[in-house]
C-alpha cells in the first residue's frame, strides 16, 4: 500500500534528475534570455556613452522603433505561419506618396486622407494574399515582386518631389512626448498595437491556429483549419498596418515621397528573428519580438551616439540578422550532440563475448 502511495505521488522515475522549477525553466526560455542580453547593453551603454542614460535618449529611441515595432507585429504572425512579407517597407512608402498627392491636389481633410491610406494599404496586402493563398505562388516570390512593384507605383504617384506643409498639430503629436518622462504620446497608440496582436497569437484560438499552420499545413487542413483564409487576412492585416507606418513616417518627418521608408523591411525581419520566431514557422512570442526590436533599435542608437559611421550601421543589422537565424540552429545541434552523449554514457555495456 505504502509502495503504491508512492510511485503515484512521484511522477518521474527512480533514478531520473529533478524537474526544473518553473523559474527555471523560464529563465532558459530564449526571449527571456534576449532581454536580458537587452538589460545588459543597456547598463553597458549608460557606463560607456555619454549621455545615453537620459530621457531625451529614450525618446529618441522610441520614435525611432515605432515603425519597425508596428510592422513587427503583422509579421510575427505571418512567419509563424512559415509565410514572410518582404512588401511592408514599399507598401508604407507608396501610402506615403498616395498621402501627399491627396493633401496636395485635393480638398479632402487630413483624416479622410489618413483612411484612404490606411485603405491602400490593405489594398497593397489583399493583392499579396490572393495571389499566395488563390494562386499558391510562393510569399517570397510574391512579395519580393510586390516589393518592387509598390515602390515603382509610389514613384509613378508622387514623382520624385516632395509634399509637406501636413498639420502643424499632427506633426507635433508624432514626436511629442509625455510630460518630463520622454517617452512618446504615440507609443500608448502602439502599446494598444502590440497587446492587441500579443492577446490574439497567445490567447485565442485563432493564435493556436497559426502555431498549427506553421507546423503542419496540411495537418491544420485536415483538422478543418481554413488555411487560405487565414493567411489571405494576415497579408491584409500586415498591409493596413504597413498603411498607418507610411502615414506615422510622413508626419514625423513632415514629409511624403515615394522613398519613405526606403530598407525597413531588412530591420523588420531581423528583430522578428531575433526575437526568437524561426523562419521555418511554427515558432515564437510577441514579448521575444518586442524584446528584439528594442535591442535592435538600442544598439543603433548607442553606436550614432558614439559617433560610429552610419554606413557601418546596416552591418550591425545584418550580423543581428544572420545570428538570428544561425544561433538556435547551433544550439539544436549542441542540444542533440549533448542528448546522444548522455545516451552513449548511460546506455549499459555491451556483455563481453562467450
Amino acid at each position: 500500500m505504502t509502495d503504491t502511495a508512492t510511485r503515484r505521488q512521484s511522477p518521474l522515475p527512480q533514478g531520473a534528475p529533478p524537474r526544473p522549477s518553473a523559474l527555471r525553466r523560464a529563465a532558459r526560455r530564449p526571449d527571456t534570455m534576449l532581454f536580458l542580453v537587452l538589460v545588459g547593453v543597456v547598463i553597458a551603454a549608460s557606463a560607456v556613452i555619454v549621455n545615453f542614460a537620459t530621457t531625451v535618449t529614450l525618446g529618441f529611441l522610441l520614435v525611432g522603433i515605432v515603425p519597425v515595432l508596428l510592422l513587427a507585429m503583422p509579421m510575427t504572425l505571418i512567419i509563424v505561419t512559415g509565410e514572410i512579407d518582404l512588401s511592408v517597407a514599399s507598401t508604407a512608402g507608396l501610402t506615403s506618396a498616395v498621402m501627399g498627392v491627396l493633401w496636395r491636389d485635393t480638398d479632402l481633410g487630413i483624416w479622410t486622407i489618413i483612411v484612404c491610406c490606411l485603405l491602400v494599404g490593405a489594398l497593397c496586402g489583399a493583392f499579396n494574399g490572393l495571389l499566395i493563398t488563390g494562386l499558391g505562388v510562393s510569399s517570397l516570390a510574391v512579395t519580393i515582386g510586390t516589393l518592387a512593384l509598390f515602390r515603382g507605383l509610389a514613384l509613378v504617384v508622387i514623382g520624385d518631389q516632395k509634399v509637406s506643409d501636413f498639420p502643424a498639430e499632427l506633426t507635433r503629436l508624432a514626436t511629442q512626448r509625455i510630460g518630463d518622462t520622454g517617452i512618446p504620446v504615440v507609443m500608448l497608440g502602439v502599446a494598444v498595437v502590440v497587446a492587441v496582436f500579443a492577446v490574439v497569437l497567445h490567447q485565442t484560438s485563432f493564435g493556436r491556429t497559426l502555431y498549427a499552420l506553421g507546423f503542419s499545413p496540411e495537418a491544420a487542413r485536415f483538422v478543418g483549419v481554413r488555411v487560405g483564409a487565414a493567411k489571405f487576412w494576415l497579408f491584409v492585416v500586415s498591409g493596413a498596418v504597413s498603411g498607418l507606418v507610411g502615414v506615422y513616417w510622413t508626419l514625423r518627418f513632415a514629409s511624403a515621397g515615394p522613398d519613405n521608408a526606403t530598407g525597413l523591411e531588412l530591420s523588420v525581419i531581423a528583430a522578428v528573428l531575433l526575437g526568437g520566431v524561426s523562419i521555418f514557422g511554427g515558432r515564437g512570442t510577441v514579448f521575444g519580438v518586442v524584446t528584439g526590436v528594442l535591442l535592435i533599435g538600442t544598439v543603433t542608437y548607442a553606436l550614432r551616439l558614439a559617433r560610429v559611421d552610419e554606413t557601418t550601421l546596416p552591418i550591425v543589422t545584418g550580423v543581428l540578422l544572420v545570428l538570428s537565424v544561425v544561433t538556435p540552429s547551433a544550439l539544436g545541434w549542441a542540444r542533440e550532440k549533448r542528448r546522444l552523449s548522455r545516451l552513449t554514457t548511460s546506455s549499459p555495456a555491451a556483455p563481453a563475448a562467450g
